[in-house]
């Protein structure tokens, strides 16, 4: 088909493009259909392949011509834009996004066989970025250091892990660190029949973490005891029939247990790896992880006010498909994480946490897209001796064969990600290096890592 197009930005990163297909073309488009329909279609008094085009017409005119105008409008954006596994061709910034389906201006468009077709549709594109001052910033970032209590408290975990639980007496009462298994039942508002949440058997350590927040509840029982009472549950509890409510819950504690924790000496660092011969040789690896860990937030945090400075220089308006599909995402692998339904877990959330992960989602796009931009500008290419360095270091830090790590990005795809990464972490440094970064305000070990800011 001879197409003409235009293509017209409009204000949030979106396009219109506007199409034109001759009357001439748009008639043997028609006509090649109505061969297929007259071939195929069987009608009263008629043999199959023997149906007139005329008796087509006058009995499905409308529907004959909705058909069609479909196939064309088709057609022609496949001609504008390509199909899949075809060449791209529209320059990359009038492209549509992935998820960004074209949708149609004028949706009452009709199908006219004496005149051209013209239609417009409507599609999300890549954002413009027009990036400001990037190098020659004066940026304050905040640092940790590891300190005793970080080394201590890995210590301590450890010891949990290779603690021995062990039954207590019949006589001795639950208390803060013991093991237990409950049967629980949360009645509904008469108090009388359980609710679908009530569980058997549910076992959990009483460290405060437990989400329903029985531990004070459960201290002080003795095991085969049954206890009744009256809990007001919070207002972030995460079902929301019960958020602020008073419920009645019943508990029996099924079985207790206590954890006997190891000794802190060389045993114990022997039993945790044979690499270790004592336990200064356990805590020294200790550090040098913490240490390490430190080094990588402390670079993500550099970067992350940096890039606050930039995003002052460089606004950019996000399409709202790709902020959506960040959204979409992140609610997924939240999912993932707690095997629960992706809608279930935004109900969960609800709008106000919804919200907030939208302004991190439109922070994250914004950061992303001046990195890529700024790697095109600055042309930032990756030499075969740096791919194999990374391949080393990817296998260095997994303990596994070089040769194993390349077989994990065998195919072209993977590859190209790789490199991807490669340029990334190659811009970052060159970002980094380029500004001044002075140490600001220290944080806690704990709380600087944590921080997603």
């Amino acid at each position: 088909m001879a197409v003409s197009k235009e293509i017209k930005r409009l204000e949030r990163s979106n396009v219109s493009l506007s199409v034109t297909v001759p009357k001439e073309d748009v008639r043997a488009q028609y006509n090649d259909m109505m061969k297929e329909y007259t071939k195929s279609i069987q009608l009263p008094g008629f043999r199959k392949g023997k149906v007139p085009q005329e008796v087509l017409e006058r009995k499905f005119g409308d529907a004959l011509k909705g058909d069609a105008l479909g196939r064309i409008i088709e057609a022609s954006l496949k001609e504008v834009l390509g199909g899949e596994g075809e060449e791209e061709k529209l320059p990359r910034h009038e492209r549509p996004l992935p998820y960004s389906t074209p949708k149609l201006e004028d949706e009452d468009i009709k199908l006219d066989l004496d005149q051209d077709l013209r239609f417009s549709v409507v599609y999300d594109v890549l954002p413009e970025v027009k990036i400001g001052q990037w190098k020659g910033l004066k940026v304050e970032y905040p640092y940790a250091e590891v300190e005793n209590e970080d080394l201590d408290r890995e210590l301590d975990e450890i010891r949990e892990r290779n603690s021995v639980v062990m039954d207590k007496d019949d006589e001795q009462a639950a208390a803060k660190g013991d093991v237990i298994t409950i049967d629980y039942q949360i009645m509904d508002e008469d108090g009388v029949t359980p609710l679908q949440i009530s569980r058997k058997d549910m076992a959990f350590t009483l460290d405060g973490k437990n989400v329903f927040k029985f531990d004070d509840d459960v201290i002080g029982m003795k095991k085969g005891g049954t206890k009744e009472f009256e809990k007001k549950f919070d207002d972030d509890f995460f079902d929301p029939m019960l958020t602020g409510q008073t419920r009645k819950v019943k508990i029996t504690l099924l079985s207790l247990k206590e954890k006997q924790l190891p000794e802190l000496n060389d045993d114990l660092a022997q039993d945790v790896d044979e690499k270790f011969n004592t336990l200064d040789d356990l805590k020294n690896s200790i550090k040098e992880r913490l240490n390490k860990n430190l080094q990588a937030r402390l670079k993500d945090r550099k970067l992350s006010e940096l890039l606050a400075k930039i995003m002052e220089n460089t606004p950019v308006i996000i399409p709202e498909s790709m902020i959506q599909t960040e959204i979409d995402g992140r609610l997924r692998r939240i999912a993932r994480y707690y095997n629960i339904d992706a809608n279930v877990i935004s109900q969960m959330m609800g709008m106000e946490k919804i919200e907030e992960m939208r302004g991190d989602a439109q922070k994250a796009l914004h950061s992303r897209l001046i990195i890529e931009t700024l790697m095109e500008e600055q042309n930032i290419e990756v030499s075969e001796e740096e791919i194999e360095k990374e391949f080393q270091s990817v296998a260095s830090e997994n303990n596994v064969e070089v040769d194993e790590v390349k077989k994990h990005y065998e195919s072209e795809q993977s590859m190209l990600y790789f490199i991807e990464d490669i340029k990334e972490k190659k811009m970052i440094d060159v970002m980094l290096a380029e500004n001044s970064l002075n140490q600001g305000k220290k944080e806690n070990y704990l709380a600087f890592m944590a921080d997603n800011g």
